[in-house]
């Protein structure tokens, strides 16, 4: 029986316990998408948790599809995320970092007039986040053959650049309606090529894209974050559990590290079948609490527990939840803010008893 406490062996290496802090876009890094000092204050704060997963971090300047959004495509990016490693690295925690193309879900406004890209040119129902005047999602441009090689090599190079900035590993975003689920989804691929129409053509990019990032770390060391329920950005598919089992099947055969599986538990939840097809680490995640992780863990459903807004709230999160202790709430107004309000100012439950 595992508990919250354990450590947990995640392909080529050992997190000291079984919390993992979730990827969490909050918009802290500037316009010119360098990791900064406020940033690092925060990732060290949480650094409780044995493994952080870095917010999504863009592979380029035209993967890109919220403002201030920290990036991994340049020497002096990698430089600027390193005190960041290191810094996780002291407090014995483990960091990956999660690396993101957004597709259809931008604007041109955000790439230099630019029209986002998609495996095929359909308009995602909804608005483009945060930007303002508020306004729709724009239909986007399917790419062609030769552009998909080029993502995928510029994923190699933000898996390359990775290495310089010493993190653990990589985790491919592979979910949430970004660009690889948008190829992987019969919703929004509707291409007749080699990346679209069977199901082993629309997980394609997803797997050369792993491929890529093993080429480069080892399969040890590589994870990949999916979204089985398809709940983000106007997604949706024939077969969800066809289509992620047959990924599932494929990731198995390379033996990465870990998958992430975003999918809050109900009736019609298929991460318990999708884990039964994977033969690394399982991480659930979304709308958990501390009894809930804690039994999913007792109960053998998933390897290790992963908290998004409770990690903002509390950067203890770990002490309070082996202690029973009550959470901070967090404030949907600083999410994505620009300074340190609703990001490094969150108490600590000892802070908040010295207060009292």
């Amino acid at each position: 029986m595992a508990e919250l406490s354990s450590p947990l062996k995640i392909g080529a290496f050992e997190i000291k316990n079984r919390l993992v802090m979730a990827p969490l876009t909050r918009s802290r890094s500037g316009e010119d998408r360098i990791p900064n000092d406020l940033m690092l204050e925060y990732y060290q704060q949480r650094a409780g948790a044995g493994l952080i997963l870095t917010e999504a971090t863009v592979i380029s300047p035209k993967a890109v599809g919220y403002e201030d959004t920290p990036g991994l495509w340049s020497e002096e990016q990698a430089s600027a995320w390193h005190p960041i490693v290191d810094a996780v690295h002291q407090k014995g925690a483990k960091i990956v970092v999660q690396l993101w193309h957004v597709g259809r879900i931008s604007d041109p406004q955000l790439l230099g007039g630019d029209i986002p890209v998609a495996p095929s040119a359909i308009q995602p129902e909804g608005h483009v986040s945060l930007l303002r005047p508020k306004r729709p999602f724009v239909t986007p441009r399917a790419l062609s053959i030769e552009e998909i090689h080029e993502i995928v090599a510029q994923y190699q190079h933000a898996a390359e650049l990775a290495k310089v900035a010493g993190f653990d590993g990589v985790e491919l975003h592979a979910a949430n309606g970004y660009l690889i689920d948008q190829f992987l989804q019969s919703g929004t691929n509707q291409r007749s090529d080699e990346y679209g129409g069977s199901l082993e053509n629309r997980a394609r990019l997803l797997l050369q894209v792993v491929d890529a990032f093993i080429d480069v770390w080892g399969a040890g060391r590589v994870g990949v974050h999916i979204a089985p329920r398809g709940d983000s950005h106007d997604m949706s598919d024939a077969n969800p559990l066809e289509t992620f089992g047959y990924v599932m099947r494929q990731l198995s055969e390379r033996h990465i590290a870990f998958v992430f599986s975003r999918e809050y538990e109900a009736a019609d939840s298929i991460s318990l079948q999708l884990r039964q097809k994977f033969n690394g680490v399982w991480i659930a995640n979304e709308n958990l609490s501390a009894e809930s992780a804690k039994r999913i863990l007792a109960q053998g459903d998933a390897d290790a527990v992963s908290f998004g807004k409770a990690a903002i709230a509390n950067p203890d999160l770990y002490e309070r939840l082996i202690h029973n202790a009550p959470l901070n709430s967090v404030n949907p107004d600083t999410l994505y803010a620009k300074g340190a309000e609703g990001y490094t100012d969150y108490p600590t439950s000892q802070e908040s008893a010295l207060e009292a």
